[in-house]
This record gives structure tokens, sequence and C-alpha cells, in this order.
């Protein structure tokens, strides 16, 4: 069991703040890996997710929409905050700095997320909204 998914695992409702810190950065360096199967086992099987515009449901759907994802976002580093939790929710912010695979324009991407977990301290819900800005390669904050 890796490290990451430990930690995701193990930090279960109710959350603290320093259990909620380490969930989100859990998340951060799961997301860092760009490997959609060991993200996707932080979310229960039934998962639902809104990211921007598109909505989905699953294991299978998170790993195929993360796979299309990093496909087209090379050079993908992300930040993630806490924000806000309660007992079984977590609110983060986030940035993150990607090359479009096709244009290689660098891109700059700002955004919220609103989480909330099963007992057990999988995602069953992820609630995502994000804009993404034009930067130069010279403009980059993560290397």
């Amino acid at each position: 069991m890796s490290v990451q998914f430990k930690i995701m695992k193990t930090n279960k409702p109710p959350f603290t703040k320093e259990t909620a810190k380490a969930k989100v950065q859990a998340a951060e360096d799961a997301w860092n890996s760009k490997n959609p199967e060991s993200v996707s086992i932080a979310y229960t099987l039934d998962s639902k997710w809104r990211n921007r515009n598109d909505f989905f449901t699953g294991r299978k759907a998170i790993v195929e929409f993360l796979t299309k994802k990093w496909n087209k976002e090379s050079k993908y580093k992300l930040e993630k905050h806490l924000w806000s939790f309660t007992d079984n929710r977590i609110s983060v912010r986030f940035e993150y700095e990607w090359q479009d695979a096709e244009t290689g324009q660098w891109k700059r991407t700002y955004g919220n997320e609103h989480w909330e977990f099963d007992p057990e301290g999988l995602m069953k819900v992820r609630d995502m909204s994000a804009n993404d800005i034009n930067i130069l390669e010279t403009e980059r904050k993560f290397k």
C-alpha cells in the first residue's frame, strides 16, 4: 500500500486541523505523481465528480479522466492549500501550472475543490471549479 493511500485511508472523519491538512497534502502528492490508478484508489468505487463542466461517477471514469487530462497537461505541477473543513468535508484552493501538449502554451490554473468523505476516509464527492490563464514560461512559479 502506498504511503499516499495510507494517509488518505487512515485520516478518517471527523477531521481535525492536522488530519485535514495531512489529507490535503496526501492529495497534492498523489496528483503530482500523475498516476491515474494510484490517485483513483483514494476515492469510493462510486465517487461522484464535477470537474469544471464534466460530471462522472466511479473509479474507472476517474482513471479515464485523469489519463486524458495528463496527456494534455504536460509538465503538470500542483499545489493544494486547506481552505476549511468540517466533520467529513474539506475545501481546498489550488493552483497548478502545465504546458499544453498540443500548442506548447504554458498555463496556470486557479481553483477550488469541495470534498466529502465516507466513514473510511475515501472521497465520495469531489466538486471542482477552476479558471486557466496563459502565462509565459518565464512567469512559472513551479519548476
